[in-house]
């Protein structure tokens, strides 16, 4: 499962590498030569998603910086695009109407 220097991990991948990491038995040197990357790259995914888990910067000034909700305010915000051009289709379509019902 080795990958190039400057590819992204996915978080699942990151996840499982930490997860493999925290068994009995088994050291993060081992599990960084299994999957190919440096054993300090491991400590780091441990950190930051200790720091995800305490929530220190999912929430600030009292928005929710959080996966889900910015899944969520993308969605919002394609519907809300979709329907504003549906508003503006509305709103030539009865422009050209009222000029042709004379």
């Amino acid at each position: 499962m080795a990958r190039k220097r400057n590819q992204a991990y996915t978080e699942e991948f990151r996840r499982e590498a930490v997860k493999r990491s925290e068994k009995p038995g088994v050291t993060q040197a081992q599990v960084a030569k299994e999957l190919g990357v440096s054993p300090q790259q491991i400590a780091n995914w441990k950190r930051q998603f200790k720091r995800l888990s305490d929530k220190q910067f999912n929430t600030m000034d009292g928005v929710d910086y959080s996966k889900k909700e910015s899944e969520e305010l993308r969605k919002l915000r394609r519907e809300k695009a979709a329907l504003e051009k549906e508003v503006e289709f509305l709103k030539k379509a009865a422009a050209y109407f009222a000029n042709h019902q004379e």
